[in-house]
């Protein structure tokens, strides 16, 4: 659901043409064609195709990888691991051949594990594979502040760092309402309710559907990478990217904020944390980085 969402959020912004590819006969065809007739209600004029033959993508600017399964109850990202090597990898593959020089955004899980998948296997250059993470993570931790605020949306501002997974780090003194920092409006009590809250967002949702994982804010989440980098905006949002000694982290997929545009990563912003801040990073990297190195296994 998750290709297919990220389709209709980029159709409605009129931003570019959109193949959806999917192994499975009919899926990607039948959905390109209902986006497409609806296209004319909105009055955008944008071409969506549906194939099951990466053929029809070549030349592509982006690429949005979502391919993998889904988590179900009980499961965590990590489980997906060996799951979706095989899918990711031969996704990634295929793709690469048509479009050389695309830029490719990760969104299928482990995040940070197949984003580094995907610079590996294709051969890519790092700063031309994202992994989309902390957008997603930082969007929930926004939402379920408003709903414990009863303030906009708008004026609440927040940051996630680190892997996807139960040890990401929302970053409470960075985060705030109008400038306020988070740690000064919020009991200590209900902060901490809401950063596990935000841990743990995804896999909330997935007891909830149980037959499924998150796909609307996860796909407007790659929209907003997706349009930064068509339009070069120069956007800082956090991410998992390549690191090379940033955060004092080497040779690891890895949320943080990022400058995107289109050539794809262009600067990796480091903040100048705490501590505890530092610490719990660097718990989230070792299950990072264990990961990795079974990958390699």
């Amino acid at each position: 659901m998750t290709g297919a969402t990220t389709a209709h959020w980029l159709a409605e912004i009129e931003i570019a043409d959109i193949v959806l590819v999917d192994i499975i006969e009919g899926m990607p065809q039948g959905k390109a064609l209902d986006l497409q007739e609806a296209m004319p209600v909105i009055g955008k004029d944008v071409t969506i195709t549906g194939s099951n033959e990466y053929s029809a993508t070549t030349n592509s600017d982006i690429v949005v990888i979502t391919a993998g399964l889904p988590r179900k109850p009980g499961m965590s990202r990590d489980d997906l691991l060996a799951a979706n090597v095989e899918i990711v990898s031969t996704a990634t593959q295929a793709a690469i051949r048509e479009s050389p020089d695309a830029i490719f955004v990760v969104l299928s899980n482990p995040l940070d594990v197949m984003s580094y998948l995907v610079m590996k296997v294709g051969g890519i250059p790092s700063r031309r594979v994202i992994g989309q993470a902390g957008i997603l993570d930082s969007a929930r931790m926004r939402a379920f502040v408003g709903m414990e605020l009863g303030i906009s949306i708008e004026n609440i501002h927040c940051y996630v760092l680190g892997g996807h997974g139960d040890e990401m780090v929302p970053l409470t003194h960075y985060s705030n309402v109008a400038g306020i920092p988070l740690d000064e409006i919020l009991p200590k009590e209900r902060l901490d309710a809401i950063v596990t809250r935000t841990r743990k967002g995804g896999g909330e949702i997935v007891s909830l559907l149980k037959t499924g994982s998150a796909y609307y804010a996860p796909a407007i989440a790659v929209t907003q990478m997706v349009e930064a980098i068509l339009k070069d905006k120069h956007l800082i949002v956090p991410a998992s990217a390549y690191l090379s000694g940033e955060y004092g982290l080497n040779n690891i997929f890895f949320g943080v904020p990022v400058q995107i545009g289109m050539k794809g990563v262009e600067k990796i912003i480091e903040y100048s944390l705490s501590d505890e801040e530092k610490e719990a990073l660097k718990k989230s990297a070792a299950g990072v980085t264990e990961n990795i190195a079974l990958l390699k296994k």
